[in-house]
């Protein structure tokens, strides 16, 4: 027992201090103390203030001790703002809660206490998710598997999916099983657990799940943490997977003191395992369970309300409520028919200025997109307008891993000289010129005074790399020489197109299985797209310059950039929902792999976009938008056509109106078509690498910004003056020879042991 007693009980009917201020349905959640209880909260409507003031009820009544509560929360964040807001309400008392915290955090403490029981020491490492890819990539190898064609990180995927569900390498069934290397999944998953279990670890998956595992099979152990925990609190129930429902119905059955908070309406992460199920049989799985609404918002006018709520109705699968609010009306949602996509960011930065004129701080404005690709735009119309933005919850556009290793094999192409960028995409996908060879090109680099590829090309001629390296290499200087001939006639787009296609950066992203490889994919397709607006590949490569110096923007207001995922709550005066037309949102991809089930998230994902608006909404939508080069047709989304026409205001910058464009839009109608005929792409068949490297006049000069007179040659390295035939050197991986032949800055000499050899005389001393 903590030595910090419960505060004293309130006397009479007086409610607490810390429910004073909450509305009735908020008190009836903090006094029902006994038995099962579903806090169903509507977005806003202060279901933090009533957990707290729930918590700290329970302990100033004395009905249990700190110690004798468990209350979950999913992110360190909410549970530190739990800890200081019932601090505020009880004082030092809450500093006696060891079990307030994430679900991992309290996985982990208990499985610290019972690690035997599942093969584990007491001081087992918890792994992060490199050493999870690096140990999953031992295994492939040591198994004879091809890692190209089954990467680590699918099989990590997979594994943790399992994990969340509750599965052990024992409860895969033979179709789960074909989920990885025709067969093999459930293998590699034991594996993977025996491997674990010898190195004393577990990775994050394995502290629910060995939790739930001892708790199923040690009944003691269940009983003491039965006896243990008189309450239970759950904060967003909605967003738990399989296995942390099973862990906490497994706690909560025998006392059922169990209070779980949370949003059928507002569960939109399927795609990490959360189950809207969960909340939606908690009266089944908890007979005579209480069942509050919390309806009242504070956050959003009425109108807002109206629109979110008859959105959300179209689901089927929902508990319902009706969110309510005693704001002013309010402004009505405008929606917004506009031609493409830059209309679209137009017609934002003229709201945004414009409010901004009105005194509306631009800290207070958000653009919410379904999918980061995106954000693009954006940012470029903004640094165009000089609109300060930030991104939240993702890197800027052209900050991204997969957008700078793009960018990176165009500005070699377009200046070979460029040393940073060689860098970035020599092994990059990984091509076998790993540490070694690249040190190796650094080091003639240094000491020729050549650019890095030009070292590179200079190397591929000698045998200072094996000849594996030397064929790599010459591959890919070849295929940065064929890609500079065909940027002089192919448009930028297309090239990057090419670029991609040729050096295997598609095939990278199309083994990548997992959420992010699919959006780093489609991030790519955004950045063709944006080069369609460019003619040349230096104006573009100018313009990301520019976009990026937006960074030392430096403090002040900024608009907010963010995906509608990462806005859950949060609130922001104005709200701006761009493309909201079928494909887009609801994602195509998402319907495609979900169907039905898919469907409804996206509808609560549009749910919770809307309901981050304060004061006003604006939702918008184009008839077109450029896809792989080429102007698509779009239609607006089922979701706008659900909007109670009460609560909204539709507008169109079309000529004739939306819905004239929605029934009588054809192919032929087009009028950028001639702008989507793109020329084809040339795939030429590439030679061998050296050869194409010097048919196709490669030079490590850029083709734009060279210096005046300077060619290639002006480069090459003076041979050294101390080194003559007959001279004895020494070379770090051959050894002592004799130099027998010389050719500029390549000698030939036959060494002790290793034979006669082409090498560079800045890797070689005087012996």
């Amino acid at each position: 027992m903590p030595e910090t007693a419960p505060l004293p009980a309130p006397a009479g009917d007086t409610p607490p201090p810390y429910a004073a201020r909450l509305n009735p349905p908020q008190q009836r959640a903090v006094l029902t103390t006994e038995g099962p209880v579903l806090m169903l909260a509507g977005a806003g409507t202060g279901k933090t203030a009533a957990l707290t003031a729930r918590l700290a009820h329970l302990i100033a009544t004395r009905r249990a001790w700190p110690s004798e509560i468990l209350c979950v929360t999913f992110t360190n964040k909410a549970a530190r703002e739990m800890r200081e807001r019932v601090g505020r309400h009880i004082g030092d008392a809450v500093e006696g809660m060891p079990w307030l915290g994430t679900f991992h955090s309290i996985g982990a403490k208990m499985l610290r206490r019972h690690a035997e029981l599942v093969g584990l020491k007491q001081n087992y490492t918890i792994i992060d998710t490199d050493d999870q890819l690096r140990l999953l990539k031992q295994l492939i190898t040591e198994n004879d598997l091809d890692e190209k064609r089954w990467p680590a990180r699918q099989l990590a995927g997979l594994i943790d999916r399992w994990k969340n569900r509750g599965l052990n390498p024992e409860d895969i069934d033979a179709v789960e099983n074909e989920a990885y290397a025709n067969g093999r999944g459930q293998q590699f998953y034991r594996l993977y657990q025996d491997r674990l279990k010898a190195l004393n670890a577990c990775d994050f998956g394995d502290l629910l799940l060995h939790m739930l595992n001892i708790l199923r099979r040690h009944r003691d152990v269940l009983e003491q943490y039965q006896q243990r925990f008189k309450y239970i609190l759950v904060d967003e129930y909605q967003d738990t997977n399989q296995v942390q429902y099973l862990w906490l119905r497994l706690l909560a059955q025998e006392r059922r003191n169990i209070c779980v908070v949370g949003d059928d309406d507002q569960s939109i992460y399927s795609w990490r395992g959360a189950e809207v199920a969960n909340i939606l049989k908690f009266e089944k799985d908890f007979p005579g369970a209480a069942v509050i609404k919390l309806e009242q918002n504070y956050r959003s006018t009425p109108q807002i309300l109206t629109a979110a709520s008859g959105l959300i109705a179209a689901n089927s699968e929902r508990l319902g409520k009706q969110l309510w609010t005693e704001l002013p009306q309010g402004e009505k949602v405008r929606v917004i028919g506009v031609w493409d996509g830059p209309e679209e960011a137009r017609r934002v930065g003229e709201e945004m200025e414009r409010r901004e004129r009105e005194g509306l701080p631009l800290d207070q404005v958000a653009i919410l997109v379904r999918a980061q690709y995106q954000t693009r735009e954006f940012e470029d119309r903004f640094i165009q307008i000089g609109l300060n933005y930030r991104i939240v919850g993702g890197f800027r556009f052209y900050e991204r891993a997969e957008i700078r290793d793009a960018l990176a094999y165009l500005r070699v192409i377009e200046q070979p000289a460029d040393d940073l960028a060689f860098e970035r995409i020599h092994n990059q996908p990984k091509r076998g010129l790993g540490a070694k060879a690249l040190e190796a090109m650094r080091r003639h680099a240094r000491r020729t005074g050549s650019p890095l590829a030009a070292a590179s090309l200079d190397l591929a001629d000698t045998d200072e790399l094996p000849a594996r390296t030397r064929n790599t290499l010459v591959g890919l200087l070849g295929q940065i020489a064929h890609w500079r001939q065909v940027a002089e006639t192919e448009t930028p787009a297309n090239l990057l197109r090419m670029v991609l296609n040729e050096s295997g950066y598609d095939d990278m992203l199309a083994r990548d299985r997992s959420a992010e490889g699919a959006g780093r994919a489609d991030n790519l397709v955004e950045l063709a797209r944006a080069m369609e607006d460019y003619d040349t590949l230096t104006d573009f490569l100018e313009h990301v310059s520019l976009v990026m110096d937006n960074e030392a923007a430096g403090d002040g207001e900024k608009v907010t950039i963010m995906t509608m995922h990462a806005a859950k709550g949060l609130e922001f005066d104005h709200v701006f929902l761009p493309g909201w037309e079928e494909g887009v949102f609801p994602s195509q991809r998402a319907l495609d792999e979900g169907g039905l089930a898919s469907l409804e998230e996206e509808r609560r994902l549009g749910y919770v976009a809307i309901t981050r608006a304060r004061r006003r909404c604006t939702i918008l939508h184009a008839a077109n938008r450029r896809i792989f080069g080429q102007w698509t047709s779009s239609i607006p989304s089922r979701f706008v056509d659900e909007l109670p026409d009460e609560a909204v205001i539709r507008e169109t910058t079309m000529t004739g109106g939306a819905s004239l464009w929605r029934a009588n839009w054809s192919e032929t109608d087009d009028p950028f078509a001639h702008v989507a005929r793109d020329a084809p792409m040339r795939n030429q068949q590439r030679g061998p690498g050296w050869q194409r490297a010097l048919t196709a006049g490669y030079d490590p000069t850029p083709r734009r910004l060279a210096e005046p007179g300077r060619s290639a040659a002006s480069f090459a390295a003076k041979p050294r003056a101390d080194i003559a035939i007959g001279a004895r050197v020494f070379h770090d991986k051959f050894g002592y020879g004799t130099v027998e032949g010389q050719e500029g800055n390549k000698l030939e000499i036959a060494f002790e042991t290793g034979g006669l050899k082409r090498v560079l005389d800045s890797f070689v001393t005087l012996a």
